[in-house]
């Protein structure tokens, strides 16, 4: 039996809405079992009101930071000294750092450099400098969204429901990943060209690995998909080959290049 990897997950108030509570834990029980869960912030502060109603929901650690400089986030040093601490201490596998605040590059690196997984989770205005110094990094608005707009299908009858998605594509103000599609086109070709057989193909999984190893906040999920197979048939560029293995009851999925792409 497998031990699941245990997580630290320090939130910075001053940079996340409330709103994401639910998203963030749905994201991180993925990755294994959260042992801290801590919150910074001012809580003397009015500002902070809606997390103040979450946190007893979901056993959450409120650390007081006082801000004694107008304009500037108090969290920052409480977050980085209880990182730092928890990191010799606290026997931990990984961190989640949820902020869209470009201070904690540093922290997420050094903690890469310790040899521990470095979960990111932010908004899309999150600086590029921070998301590259995680493992990997969520779109916490962008999953926000697709929660409210799956609950909003779910309530229509599914007769309905294609012409439903037809009419409610993502609007012009939709949040978006910072890796465009045409980055990720570019460097599904190189994965495929570097890693295939003679005849092209590659299995799914390694390209899964490789793209999620080149951009940390590469997740289909950010460009509307559920599967990585559903996301990469869409691009028309690949062709796809689906084995099934009537023993094990299995499917596995290989991908190459088009003629002419």
């Amino acid at each position: 039996m497998s031990i699941e990897q245990q997580y630290a997950l320090l939130i910075d108030s001053e940079n996340i809405s409330s709103r994401y509570i639910k998203t963030i834990f749905d994201e991180l029980t993925n990755y294994g079992i959260v042992t801290y869960r801590r919150i910074y912030g001012d809580w003397t502060s009015s500002l902070n009101q809606s997390w103040k109603e979450v946190l007893l929901d979901h056993s959450i650690n409120p650390i007081q930071q006082y801000t004694y400089t107008s304009g500037k986030n108090a969290s920052d040093s409480a977050m980085i000294i209880d990182a730092m601490d928890i990191l010799y201490t606290g026997g931990v596998d990984g961190f989640c750092l949820v902020s869209s605040d470009s201070d904690f590059t540093r922290l997420a690196s050094r903690l890469r450099e310790s040899g521990k997984n470095v979960i990111g989770m932010g908004e899309s205005k999150t600086p590029n400098a921070f998301i590259s110094a995680c493992h990997s990094f969520k779109y916490l608005d962008i999953l926000y969204q697709d929660e409210i707009k799956e609950q909003q299908e779910n309530g229509i009858k599914k007769e309905f429901l294609k012409e439903y998605k037809k009419t409610h594509k993502r609007k012009s103000n939709y949040p978006e990943p910072q890796t465009k599609l045409a980055t990720i086109r570019k460097a599904l070709k190189a994965i495929i060209q570097e890693g295939s057989g003679e005849e092209g193909w590659i299995p799914s999984a390694d390209v899964g690995n490789q793209l999620a190893k080149r951009f940390p906040d590469f997740d289909v999920r950010n460009y509307g998909y559920k599967k990585l197979t559903l996301f990469i048939e869409s691009l028309g560029d690949f062709e796809l080959d689906r084995i099934h293995d009537p023993a094990s009851k299995t499917q596995q999925v290989f991908i190459r290049v088009k003629n002419g792409h």
